[in-house]
């Protein structure tokens, strides 16, 4: 039988970033030119007016303290509030393949491993800069890499399902090594005008390599245990961007063509779902949550892991055993896991266990358990 190792990971982190008072500077001031724009219809009762953010509020409410994104001015500026992203010619690397390259050496480095001997390339991240051709190809024609790619799109849960997909192909013999891939440009689809959202999201790629047990050295990486997924319909995440807007006039520039959501109502009902998920994933494998050295969960809210750590675990989870990474990097979707993974794995002896978990619109629930070799 063939066994999946995951032996290297790779990080890209932009080097510009918002922390929350800088955030909520452009914010009040975008609040103010708008209820004084409008005030005549606030002040008729025809129009509410917006309410300023701060940053007690947003630490409060998400544990983030500030994000890294791929261009700072555009979101900073209180008239545009969106990242400036110059297009760039067909015959030019895109951002994600840039993104992702930094990302994937990184990895291989780690792995001590070279293209040669990766056979395929998945770019799962929430949101892909175009519809084809798929960003998977660019970047493995990028490294130089034989064999096969594809995009795949499950929001949060992303790289989490990507990972899934590579130890099927390596476990079923049609790759010896994958590259899992998540550029995720999160800043290109958050409202940086709405207040409930605007300091939810920041910009990050990472990369995994998965191969084959027997291609890597003895004591290296993280043995695949087991995947678990699981999806559940909700509209609760939502963004209606895509390629049929233009079938519609009236809907073109409405807030459901950027990131939306119903806070609340996700965290009460995606996190006993996951909590749940992982519970049920380990009495699979014949395993107790006691059993588990680290959680690398999904860095959305600080308040969300909190809460199914505890009720995975029966009891409070401290910070090495649930390590956070979203206050500095804020919620990077399906990168945010790997980022907790990427930087909280080196410490932990051979035979200790983890999982990775990611989850997010969908519902979609993605869970790897691993154990240091």
């Amino acid at each position: 039988m063939i066994k999946a190792v995951i032996s290297g990971t790779g990080l890209y982190t932009p080097p510009a970033t918002i922390d929350n008072d800088e955030l909520v500077e452009a914010f009040n001031a975008f609040v103010e030119i708008h209820n004084g724009q409008h005030a005549d219809e606030i002040a008729r009762g025809e129009l509410k007016a917006l309410q300023p953010s701060s940053s007690s509020f947003i630490e409060k409410a998400s544990g983030i303290k500030r994000r890294h994104v791929i261009d700072k001015t555009g979101i900073l500026d209180p008239e545009r509030m969106a990242p400036h992203i110059p297009e760039r010619g067909n015959d030019e690397p895109s951002v994600q393949c840039d993104m992702s390259v930094a990302a994937c050496k990184e990895a291989l480095e780690q792995a001590g491993k070279t293209a040669a001997d990766v056979d395929a390339v998945i770019v799962a991240c929430s949101n892909m800069q175009r519809p084809y051709p798929a960003i998977s190809v660019e970047v493995q024609a990028a490294l130089g890499i034989e064999g096969f790619a594809y995009d795949m799109n499950v929001a949060c849960s992303s790289a989490t399902f990507g990972l899934q997909a590579a130890v099927n192909s390596v476990e079923n013999g049609s790759a010896r090594a994958v590259l899992v891939v998540s550029p995720e440009i999160c800043s290109g689809h958050l409202n940086f005008r709405d207040r409930d959202s605007h300091f939810i999201f920041g910009d990050a790629c990472t990369a995994i390599l998965v191969e084959r047990e027997e291609d890597t050295a003895s004591g290296q990486g993280f043995e695949v245990l087991g995947t678990s997924l699981k999806t559940k319909f909700s509209n609760n995440i939502r963004n209606n961007f895509g390629f049929l807007n233009r079938g519609d006039e009236t809907g073109i520039g409405k807030p459901d063509k950027l990131f939306v959501q119903q806070g609340r109502k996700v965290f009460k009902e995606v996190s006993p779902l996951v909590a749940e998920t992982i519970l049920s994933q380990l009495k699979g494998l014949s395993l107790a949550a006691d059993d588990l050295r680290r959680m690398w969960l999904h860095q959305a809210n600080l308040n969300m892991n909190q809460l199914i750590a505890r009720k995975v675990l029966g009891r409070d989870a401290d910070i090495d055993e649930a390590p956070v990474i979203l206050d500095e990097y804020a919620n990077t979707s399906s990168a945010g896991s790997i980022i907790a993974f990427h930087k909280h794995k080196d410490d932990l002896e051979s035979g200790d266990l983890g999982v990775i978990c990611s989850f997010g619109a969908g519902y979609s629930i993605g869970s790897v358990v691993v154990r240091r070799r």
